[in-house]
């Protein structure tokens, strides 16, 4: 490449260190600090240290290729700048802007610099901005893995919260399913069962699924699989909610479950795991 080496690059940049600093800091701080999601100074010490980051590399290169191992601590500061900018809710243009409003100062002083070379002053330049343009896509494709890694998580935090295994009484537990039951959440269900069974080691468990709209053959699949895995662990189950919808599908789709007991409260399946573990709920006093 036909262009200032980086170290001499560095060298041209360092004498006007403070300047481009805080050219750089007046001109995308305002944007930083819009939303108020970070502090002033919080903001301020990423200028810097991207500064810092950036120089120090084009001392040890003189490659201007953002793909180049020895740009890999750039990189890494500004993968670990897009996570946190993700969390805190920036947007990725908001973090790509970061790296590209870099350009108008360091152009500047390029500028300054080669005033009486145009010819290098295009070169240098070019190479310059064709840097932070990769620069500052990579921030995007890092955020956009940030993200995507919230989302699995909360999705993932979402599905534990949906499914809670509620112990009713010694021995008794149950879970209430409200939504659909998918292939990802039959799993969670089944996770979250087994272990609330290996804790308390509960012999009977209530699958309600008065929450759950409709039940076609995948549903009732993923159903008999929860029942099976908790019958290998020494639990039975007993599901409840049917309603006369849900069993005229089961008997349409041709669902055989007549190895599991089935109610159509919850209530009454509670009775029966009652009668089954020997235990009795008896009123204080007579109702009237």
């Amino acid at each position: 490449m036909n262009t200032a080496s980086g170290a001499s690059l560095a060298d041209i940049l360092r004498q006007h260190r403070a300047v481009l600093l805080s050219e750089w800091i007046d001109q995308h701080l305002p944007v930083a600090l819009r939303r108020g999601l970070a502090t002033e100074a919080e903001a301020r010490d990423q200028f810097r240290g991207f500064l810092d980051v950036f120089f120090d590399t084009l001392e040890c290169t003189s490659s201007l290729d953002a793909s180049d191992a020895q740009w890999e601590p750039v990189r890494a500061f500004l993968a670990e700048m897009s996570a946190h900018r993700a969390k805190l809710g920036f947007t990725p243009v908001e973090t790509a802007t970061f790296v590209f409003s870099l350009k108008r100062p360091l152009y500047a002083r390029l500028s300054a610099q080669f005033a009486e070379n145009p010819a290098m002053l295009a070169d240098t330049g070019w190479a310059v901005n064709e840097l932070l343009d990769a620069l500052g896509l990579y921030t995007t494709e890092i955020y956009q893995r940030s993200r995507e890694a919230i989302i699995s998580r909360q999705q993932e935090e979402l599905l534990e919260l949906s499914t809670p295994v509620v112990q009713l009484w010694r021995g008794i537990l149950a879970l209430p399913l409200i939504g659909t039951l998918d292939s990802g959440r039959t799993q969670v269900v089944m996770e979250s069962l087994l272990q609330k069974i290996v804790e308390t080691g509960a012999s009977l468990a209530i699958i309600d699924i008065t929450g759950v709209p409709t039940v076609d053959t995948l549903v009732a699949q993923h159903l008999l699989k929860t029942v099976a895995a908790a019958r290998l662990m020494g639990a039975d189950c007993i599901i409840s909610g049917i309603r006369p919808q849900i069993a005229q599908t089961i008997v349409h789709l041709g669902v055989d479950l007549t190895n599991v007991t089935t109610k159509s409260t919850l209530a009454d399946a509670f009775v029966v795991a009652l009668q089954r573990t020997d235990s009795t709920v008896t009123p204080s006093r007579p109702v009237a």
